[in-house]
């Protein structure tokens, strides 16, 4: 079936899905891909950071099936359910948020980002929104806007919503201190907008898409006092940092003095069932009037069930702990194998990510990111790029995928590595 599947999905699909794999995917276990001749990969890309707890963890499984005995869908601004409350309240409790919290839920992550965005505006009764260069937070037109790369994302699409700015974001790699990123933002208080006019602040604790970079501490710290400043909200996007992925359920917890007043999450939050959601401090949370906030699928019965069993399971084995280990075993076998090509290897937990550059330009170099993508994928091992210059490669494995598994990719990555 592998072998018509290119002209099938040609013929079937718009050219504006883009397809990485050739094959077809026809059962997944863990961190086990099948392909429909039955072939075997290790999946290091994990839907795109969706699958924290792996695919098809059994005890997500065991829940959605029972959801699927009771009911599949109401519309809980119609009739609600019993589960979406409880998992509000667990979220309530775990989030990094000051003071009371309150939570809701939507269908994917750009929903999350545009329901905070009209959260801040309900609260603040101000229009503008900043966010920052390599920014992810989206494909639809608001969520475009706040994204801060063009290409292929936001590529014959404008014009996009007004009143979105974006300042730059910490980048020690590419020359950005945290002094320039804060002057940037000064920048736009003059030229753009004042900042009397502007409800939210947007950033991602660690960029996603923009190529995992780490928001530096100091830089949070002043983000926090400026929004505090000004009146204006913060909001953290943890759709792809949430979850365990960095070694604590929200990044934001790296950063206890800075805590954010909206958090969006998503991705990994519902173990493979879409859901999304939005937690925030409950008096910001509660600005909009009711019937401004919902969705016909949002907090979808079954990916709610879904999302109490992956909190069971991050706290059950422990994977936040598993994260940093996973993560530093995979940062000292690059390290090890002295790619002269390798600029940096950066990350928290196991959102790790190593950018390259031409050894003898010193540039970035999309073409060797692409030929270790290629290389992994020769031996079964699938992994993802990323960065504004594509030059970034992301490791996004299951944080259960077994021992001996993640041992078998190492030993592929540092071959490869060592060329």
């Amino acid at each position: 079936m592998n072998n018509n599947f290119q002209q099938r999905r040609l013929d079937a699909t718009p050219r504006g899905v883009g397809v990485m794999c050739d094959f077809m995917v026809k059962k997944a276990e863990n961190a086990t891909i099948i392909d429909t001749e039955g072939r075997e990969y290790i999946d290091f890309a994990a839907g795109i950071a969706v699958l924290n707890t792996g695919h098809r963890h059994p005890k997500i499984i065991a829940a959605v099936q029972q959801q699927l005995e009771c009911f599949t869908h109401t519309a809980f601004q119609i009739l609600p359910y019993e589960n979406y409350l409880s998992l509000a309240e667990r979220l309530n409790d775990l989030v990094p948020i000051k003071g009371k919290a309150k939570t809701t839920f939507f269908t994917t992550g750009a929903e999350a980002v545009e329901n905070a965005v009209k959260i801040a505006r309900a609260a603040t009764g101000r229009p503008g929104v900043i966010t920052f260069t390599g920014a992810f937070h989206g494909r639809t037109l608001m969520t475009l806007a706040l994204t801060g790369k063009v290409a292929p994302y936001k590529t014959g699409f404008g014009p996009f919503p007004g009143s979105v700015f974006h300042a730059r974001y910490p980048n020690a790699l590419h020359g950005v201190s945290v002094e320039d990123s804060l002057s940037s933002l000064e920048d736009i208080f003059h030229c753009d907008i004042a900042p009397q006019q502007v409800a939210a602040i947007v950033f991602e604790p660690v960029q996603g898409e923009g190529g995992f970079n780490v928001a530096p501490p100091e830089f949070v710290s002043a983000l926090r006092k400026l929004c505090d400043q000004h009146g204006i909200l913060l909001v953290a996007d943890e759709i792809q940092s949430g979850f365990a992925r960095t070694g604590r359920l929200f990044a934001s917890e790296y950063y206890p003095d800075a805590q954010p007043d909206l958090i969006t999450m998503a991705k990994s939050m519902g173990g493979g069932f879409p859901i999304s959601g939005v937690s925030g401090r409950a008096e910001v949370m509660d600005s909009p009037t009711p019937g401004g906030l919902g969705g016909t699928y949002a907090g979808s019965p079954v990916a709610i069930a879904a999302a109490h069993a992956v909190l069971d399971v991050i706290a059950e084995e422990k994977l936040c702990e598993r994260a940093d280990m996973l993560g530093s075993q995979l940062i000292e076998t690059i390290q090890g194998a002295g790619n002269p090509a390798v600029a940096q290897v950066r990350g928290r937990g196991s959102m790790i990510a190593v950018e390259f550059n031409d050894p003898k330009t010193g540039k970035p170099s999309a073409d060797i990111a692409k030929d270790i993508q290629k290389r992994a994928m020769e031996q079964n091992l699938i992994l993802l790029t990323c960065g504004i210059h594509g030059n970034v490669i992301r490791f996004l494995y299951p944080l259960t995928i077994p021992d001996a598994q993640f041992s078998k990719s190492l030993n592929i990555l540092s071959e490869i590595f060592r060329g």
